[in-house]
C-alpha cells in the first residue's frame, strides 16, 4: 500500500487530572526525523513517545505536540513564604507605630508584596499519566496514518497513470527502432556511394560497416531492462511496506536506460520520444518524493 509522507492527526482525552491533547504533523523527508514537544513534567516520556511514533511512521519529518490542560488547581500549587510575610508584617507594624497609626496591617497588603506568594508546578505521576497519554498518541497516529493512506491512494493513481504513459512511449520506441536502424543503414550506403562516385564499392566491406552501424544503434538490451524495471516497479507498488526509496532507485535505473537509448538511437523520432519520456519520468520522480 502506497502511503504519503504528508499528514495530520490529532486526538484528545479527558483524565481525572485534566485534558490531554496530542497533535501530529508530518511532511516529506529523505529519512525519518521525529521531534516531540511536551510539557516539562512529561519530559521523561519523550523517548517512549518517539519510539512509538517511529514504529508506525518509517519516513518523513514528524512533529509531535503534547498539551496538558490541568483541572482547576491541579497543575500548580500556591506556596507561601511565611518568614518573608512575617518580615513584611513586622515592617508595616513598625511604620504604623512610628506614624501613630494603630490599625491592623491588612493581609492583602502583605500578600501583594514580591515573593510572598508564588506557585510551584506539580511533579507529574508518570505511572498515572503515561497510559492515557499513550492512548491519546495511538489515536492521533491512527488519524495521521488514515490521512497518509488516503493521500497515498491519490499518489498511486497518479503514478500508475504516468508509468502507463511511459510504458506506451517505450513500446513506440521499440516499434520504431528497426525502422531507424534500416533508415540509417540506407542513408549510410547512399552517402558512401556519393563519396566514391564511379569507384567500385567493396560490398563485403560496406556490409561490415553497415553491420557495425546497426550494432551501435541496437537498443534491444536497454528495452529489455526497461520492461523488467517496469515489472519490478508495479510489483513494488503493491508491497505493504514503505516503498519510496525502492521506487526512487528503480526510477534512477529507468532513467539510465532511457539516456542510453537517446544516445544510441540516432533517430529524430526516437529522440523526440525520449524527451517526452524523460519529462514524464521527472513527473513520476516528483510524486515518488512524497511516498513513505
Amino acid at each position: 500500500m502506497i502511503r504519503s509522507m504528508t499528514g495530520y492527526g490529532k486526538a484528545e482525552e479527558a483524565t481525572a487530572d485534566g485534558k490531554l491533547a496530542v497533535e501530529l504533523r508530518s511532511v516529506n523527508h529523505r529519512y525519518g526525523e521525529i521531534t516531540v514537544k511536551l510539557p516539562r513534567q512529561f519530559l521523561a516520556l519523550e523517548g517512549e513517545l518517539k519510539k512509538r511514533i517511529a514504529e508506525r511512521c518509517k519516513r518523513g519529518k514528524i512533529d509531535a505536540f503534547v498539551q496538558f490542560e490541568a483541572s482547576a488547581g491541579g497543575s500548580y500549587l500556591p506556596q507561601v513564604n511565611l518568614p518573608l510575610a512575617k518580615a513584611y508584617h513586622d515592617a508595616f507594624v513598625s511604620m504604623n507605630l512610628h506614624f501613630g497609626n494603630y490599625e491592623p496591617v491588612p493581609l492583602a497588603l502583605i500578600v501583594a508584596q514580591r515573593d510572598v506568594l508564588s506557585t510551584q508546578e506539580m511533579t507529574a505521576d508518570l505511572e498515572k499519566v503515561a497510559p492515557p497519554l499513550f492512548t491519546t498518541l495511538a489515536a492521533a497516529l491512527e488519524r495521521l496514518e488514515q490521512m497518509r493512506a488516503s493521500e497515498g491512494e491519490s499518489l498511486a493513481a497518479e503514478i500508475t497513470g504516468r508509468v502507463a504513459a511511459v510504458t506506451g512511449l517505450v513500446e513506440k520506441i521499440a516499434s520504431r527502432a528497426p525502422l531507424a536502424v534500416a533508415g540509417n543503414s540506407e542513408r549510410f550506403r547512399e552517402r558512401i556511394a556519393r563519396l566514391l562516385g564511379d569507384t567500385q564499392l567493396d560490398e563485403s566491406r560496406l556490409a561490415q560497416e553497415v553491420a557495425l552501424l546497426a550494432d551501435k544503434m541496437e537498443i534491444t538490451e536497454e528495452l529489455v531492462r526497461l520492461r523488467s524495471h517496469f515489472q519490478q516497479f508495479a510489483a513494488t507498488m503493491q508491497l505493504d511496506e514503505p516503498v519510496g526509496r525502492k521506487l526512487d532507485f528503480l526510477l534512477q535505473e529507468m532513467n539510465r536506460e532511457v539516456n542510453t537509448i537517446g544516445s544510441k538511437a540516432n533517430d529524430g523520432e526516437i529522440a523526440a520520444m525520449v524527451v517526452e519520456l524523460k519529462a514524464e519520468m521527472e513527473k513520476v520522480r516528483e510524486q515518488i518524493q512524497n511516498i513513505e
